[in-house]
């Protein structure tokens, strides 16, 4: 079998993955950059973009990624449209092998993490339009109004308490009748539903997402198999929470993560470019010898 050989190679093309790019190409290190089967990453789904520095104007995340990949190629990033499938990291050079075959000297992971979302047809159609997978990054749109979220689990729980303090109401739901995420966070939940702040839908899923062409205006809840609409005089954000990514830390010398696929804390655009410049100066390092 025929590889194409690399010295240095990049998994992903989020912003870790270009922000290694620039770094790896600027070191002098021709890296090649493999987009994966999500070009652009998570941004691309995302509109207003207001937390990156230097953007004050309205910035929309796809314009950020392609402004990334465009400085990527100023510095003769090769990129290339591939998803790999197989990686051989067990001996000298990294096999990968996608749509076509690739080998390396050294190897940065930088795949991102998926949202998870629940798959229903109004989900996806009013994705950025009242709906999200990120408190953080969206939540300061539904300062002062009601918002809902789905899950029971840390991330969920740790979300709906960032929401709860910006906004008016935050309405949780839930299948069960008791949330798994660990005690303290249930303890706060509980504290902010005495509050007021939150409100708890158990033993509840939502059905459906409903709205007009300006946005999310209410939603379908299905509870104890009974059909319940909440109402909202505002558009609101509805979250299912988490992600697929894993937290990674390679013991492969020569093998290096960065951005969400190795963190699960801050999952912001600007800290996976940070990691991916410190990928970027770690690879540098080992090539060197």
């Amino acid at each position: 079998m025929e590889y194409q050989h690399h010295k240095l190679i990049i998994l992903g093309s989020g912003p870790a993955g270009y922000a290694a790019g620039i770094y790896a190409a600027r070191a002098g290190l021709e890296p090649l950059l493999i987009t994966g089967a999500e070009q652009g990453g998570q941004l691309t789904t995302t509109t207003d973009v207001e937390n990156w520095p230097g953007d004050h104007d309205g910035l929309q995340g796809p314009e950020l990624m392609e402004r990334m990949k465009k400085h990527a190629e100023m510095f003769d990033v090769q990129i290339v449209n591939d998803h790999i499938d197989t990686t051989e990291l067990n001996a000298k050079p990294f096999k990968l092998i996608g749509s076509q075959n690739w080998s390396c000297d050294s190897l940065i992971i930088s795949t991102g993490a998926s949202a998870k979302y629940l798959g229903l047809p109004s989900e996806k159609e009013f994705l950025g339009k009242g709906v999200s997978a990120c408190a953080t990054c969206d939540g300061f749109f539904y300062r002062d109004q009601e918002v809902a979220v789905v899950g029971g689990g840390n991330t969920a729980a740790e979300e709906a308490l960032y929401l709860s303090r910006i906004c008016s109401k935050v309405h949780l739901i839930h299948r069960r009748d008791e949330l798994r995420a660990e005690k303290i966070l249930r303890d706060r939940i509980a504290e902010a539903v005495n509050e007021g702040k939150i409100e708890m839908h158990w033993n509840s899923q939502l059905h459906e997402v409903l709205g007009d062409e300006k946005g999310v205006n209410s939603i379908e809840i299905k509870t104890d198999n009974k059909n319940k609409k909440l109402e909202m005089k505002n558009d609101y954000i509805i979250i299912k929470s988490g992600t697929d990514g894993m937290a990674t830390s390679t013991s492969v010398p020569g093998v290096y993560a960065a951005g969400d696929v190795s963190d699960q804390i801050y999952r912001q655009a600007i800290t996976s470019a940070g990691f991916g410049c410190m990928a970027a100066l770690d690879a540098e390092k080992f090539l060197s010898g």
